[in-house]
């Protein structure tokens, strides 16, 4: 059982639980912020590498149910509309994943932070601008900035949902994409740390108990999401991307 609970006594092993069923809730509402609640919050109980291994299988296993809630056809249509974001998104994270040594972490997080809680802020103010008719250099544009991101910091969320949010993408359009993309990020995720060694003999069955509660987070945020109009689905969008925003601007200050 002590492989299982990686160390932590049944208070935390709850707690650990509960956090990660809260996250899969919220992802199954809006689409996005498993990765950024289950660090956030278990990080303050856990050792940093414990809470980045414990969100490596549910980040993935959560993303390919969302993408493929409605069928394989559903996932193709929705790589069809927004290859240009997808294709140039990947250049770009290729790209600038080579600049990680130069551009230093802590900078590029806070200028993310300070951009989306800008941005949604004035949103949840009352303007809201619409990329409904935009010419398709814009889906080019944001493609570039999240795979860019993306790429330097491995956070490619906030420009994805910035984009899908201003263009008004219907709610189950916007899950889907979102799906898309981040489950093709977090496969590279789970290649890349097991090669560092964050996701190891230890940590593997931590991050495979956490699978349960974020999957039944998944499911009850789902039910949520159906129940919810377009207006109150973006309006909710807006609120977790401002409270997102907020928390890189205290990770770049805080240096990491």
């Amino acid at each position: 059982m002590d492989i299982f609970l990686s160390g932590l006594t049944p208070a935390l092993f709850v707690l650990a639980l509960a956090v990660t069923l809260l996250a899969g809730v919220v992802k199954g509402m809006v689409g996005f912020a498993m990765p950024m609640i289950m660090i956030s919050g278990l990080s303050s109980f856990l050792a940093p590498e414990l809470a980045l291994a414990a969100l490596i299988l549910p980040t993935v296993a959560t993303n390919l149910q969302q993408a493929f809630r409605h069928g394989a056809k559903e996932v193709w249509g929705a790589v069809r509309r927004f290859r240009i974001f997808l294709l140039t998104g990947g250049v770009f994270l290729l790209g600038f994943a080579q600049l990680v040594s130069v551009i230093p972490s802590h900078i590029m997080l806070l200028s993310i932070g300070v951009s989306v809680s800008l941005f949604t802020g004035i949103q949840l103010l009352g303007w809201s601008p619409s990329f409904e008719r935009a010419p398709k250099r814009f889906e080019a544009l944001f493609g570039a900035a999240a795979g860019a991101i993306g790429g330097l910091s491995g956070i490619w969320g906030p420009p994805t949902v910035m984009y899908l949010s201003a263009l008004d993408v219907a709610k189950k359009e916007s899950l889907r994409i979102q799906g898309i993309i981040y489950g093709l990020g977090a496969m590279l995720l789970v290649v890349s740390h097991i090669g560092s060694g964050v996701l190891n003999a230890k940590t593997l069955p931590f991050s495979a108990v956490m699978l349960v509660p974020a999957l039944v987070g998944l499911q009850i945020g789902f039910r949520l999401h159906d129940r919810i109009d377009q207006q109150s689905f973006k309006r909710l969008t807006q609120i977790v991307l401002f409270v997102a925003g907020l928390n890189l601007v205290r990770k770049g200050m805080m240096g990491f």
